[in-house]
């Protein structure tokens, strides 16, 4: 059996598979105040270990039968797509978040961890948020000190962006495509032929702001915000990561919760629903200008796209551009699941983080 794990900035998603098949998934939420009394992201590791370990022992799950936990791949060095056991270098750019904060950083952790604790089970990752296909041309920022980094929701959008492709008997080399992951965070990639050519720096302040981070904001205002004496560097961090988007108009991250209160009168709920749609179609149309019109499908994917409305917003503004395909929620788990199986089978190279 083999055990996915995918931990994300507001929830915790695991599942069991047998060979492909699917034996259970879980997804635990977790609430902004419920994260509040961790300083670091990489404090919450007991906490999300201990979730996953209990869930699994109240199923009467049989521990010595895992022979794989694969974990999301986090903020490790800039590396080409593909699997990689876990090792101790890569375990000490985790836990130093040699990158940066970014609840994928525990993916690795939590796997090894987990698996040595297994007799003759092994560790892994999957195309981390730092998988890097970026042209030259999209690295530039404006300024030499500051180059633009691929730091993105890779799996969900290589996921999804296969899984159409299947749809409709086309290889995902094939084709141009521009996928919206929006959950936690929101990246939206221009895929090229397989590879993924610009895409916001989901973490790193760029795009469109999300459930708990602020996007993309005024450099000269933030630049009074950070000298006004009224916040300490930390206090920023936050408020750009983790307290900012949603929950600082709003105070809480869940966007299921924001709809609903948009739906009930709440003209600010509202506000800022419209106002998300508004700039993840922004990016979408930034996107298609990278592939020059040339876009057989933009793709909607994440969390945020189980709400209807919110899809309906966003169509409207874009299909112009061309069709659009929604795969609400992430298909991680499985791709985690599926990597580790070949990986076992010796299928696919499995590659060493150096």
């Amino acid at each position: 059996m083999i055990l996915a794990i995918n931990p994300g900035s507001t929830s915790t998603k695991f599942g069991l598979f047998e060979e492909e098949i699917l034996v259970f998934e879980k997804t635990l939420r977790h609430s902004a105040e419920e994260l509040a009394g961790f300083k670091k992201i990489t404090d919450q590791f007991s906490f999300r270990k201990d979730l996953i370990i209990r869930e699994l022992t109240e199923r009467g799950i049989d521990f010595s039968l895992i022979a794989a936990v694969v974990g999301r791949g986090g903020l490790v060095k800039p590396i080409e797509s593909g699997i990689y056991i876990v090792n101790e270098e890569m375990k000490e750019d985790l836990r130093n978040s040699r990158l940066g904060e970014h609840a994928s950083n525990l993916g690795g952790l939590i796997a090894d961890d987990i698996a040595s604790s297994l007799k003759g089970a092994v560790a892994f990752i999957v195309d981390p948020v730092v998988v890097d296909e970026l042209q030259p041309m999209a690295r530039l920022s404006g300024l030499p000190e500051i180059e633009r980094m691929s730091i993105f929701h890779a799996l969900n959008q290589k996921a999804v962006a296969r899984a159409y492709a299947s749809s409709i008997g086309k290889k995902y080399e094939e084709l141009n495509l521009i996928i919206a992951h929006m959950g936690g965070g929101i990246s939206v990639g221009a895929h090229r032929k397989g590879k993924v050519i610009d895409v916001n720096n989901a973490f790193g302040g760029e795009g469109p702001f999300s459930p708990e981070r602020a996007g993309g904001l005024p450099s000269n205002q933030l630049l009074d915000l950070c000298f006004s004496g009224k916040y300490s560097r930390s206090d920023l961090k936050s408020m750009l990561i983790g307290k900012g988007g949603m929950v600082a108009y709003l105070e809480t991250n869940n966007f299921k919760e924001v709809c609903e209160m948009a739906e009930k009168g709440d003209q600010k709920a509202a506000l800022v629903r419209d106002a998300s749609a508004y700039q993840i179609s922004k990016e979408i149309g930034a996107m298609a200008v990278v592939l020059q019109g040339h876009v057989d499908a933009i793709i909607l994917t994440g969390g945020m796209a189980y709400q209807e409305t919110n899809a309906k917003q966003i169509s409207s503004m874009v299909d112009f551009i061309s069709k659009v395909v929604v795969y609400p929620g992430e298909d991680e788990l499985r791709a985690l699941a599926f990597n580790g199986l070949l990986a076992l089978n010796k299928e696919i190279e499995i590659k060493n983080y150096t």
